[in-house]
C-alpha cells in the first residue's frame, strides 16, 4: 500500500490506448491510491481496443491542489482533449503546482498544447517526435524520462517502468 492516501487525477478521453490507462489505473489502485478519472464528459470512455473506464469527474470540477499527481495516457485521447481549452488549462494549472505529471505515448501532446515543454527533456511515442521538437522539447528515445516534476514514457511496453517512476515520485 505504498500509495495509500495518495490522490491521483487521470485525464482521459475517448479512444485512449487501452493498456496505457488500465495498467496504471489498476497499479495505482492496487497500491492504495485514490484515482479520479477526469474528462470532458462523465460516463464510460471507450479505448481503442474495447476497454471501458468510467469518467467520474468533469475537467471543470478538478482542483489541482486536491491531488498528488496527474497521469495522462496516450492513444487518440490527447489529440481530442487538447481541442478543449478547459482540459489544456487543467494540465497547465496542475503542472504549475510542481507535483508529478506523468504522460505516456501521445500524452505529451497535452503538455505541448499547454506550452509546458520548452527546454524539457521528454520521451513519447516516436510518431510525435516532430511535434515535440516544435514545442521546443528535447525528445529522447528511452523507456522513461524524468525532468523535474515531469515523467514521460514511450509506449505500452514501457508501462512497468512508467508505473515504477510514478510510485517513486509519490513515495
Amino acid at each position: 500500500m505504498a500509495l495509500k492516501y495518495k490522490k491521483i487525477l487521470m485525464l482521459l478521453g475517448p479512444r485512449y490506448q487501452d493498456e496505457e490507462a488500465t495498467v496504471p489505473l489498476d497499479f495505482m489502485r492496487s497500491k492504495g491510491a485514490h484515482v479520479d478519472v477526469v474528462s470532458i464528459n462523465r460516463g464510460k470512455l471507450k479505448g481503442l481496443h474495447g476497454a471501458e473506464i468510467e469518467a467520474n469527474m468533469l475537467v471543470s470540477e478538478a482542483k489541482p491542489d486536491a491531488y498528488d499527481a496527474m497521469v495522462i495516457p496516450g492513444g487518440r485521447s490527447p489529440a481530442g482533449l487538447r481541442k478543449h481549452p478547459e482540459a489544456v488549462d487543467l494540465v497547465r494549472e496542475f503542472f504549475e503546482t510542481g507535483k508529478p505529471v506523468a504522460a505516456i505515448c501521445h500524452g505529451p501532446q497535452m503538455l505541448a498544447a499547454a506550452g509546458l515543454l520548452k527546454g524539457k527533456t521528454i520521451t513519447g511515442y516516436y510518431k510525435i517526435k516532430e511535434e515535440m521538437l516544435q514545442a521546443d522539447a528535447n525528445f529522447v528515445d528511452k523507456p522513461v524520462v524524468i525532468d523535474a516534476n515531469l515523467i514521460t514514457s514511450r509506449q505500452p511496453g514501457d508501462l512497468e517502468d512508467f508505473d515504477a517512476a510514478i510510485e517513486r515520485a509519490l513515495t
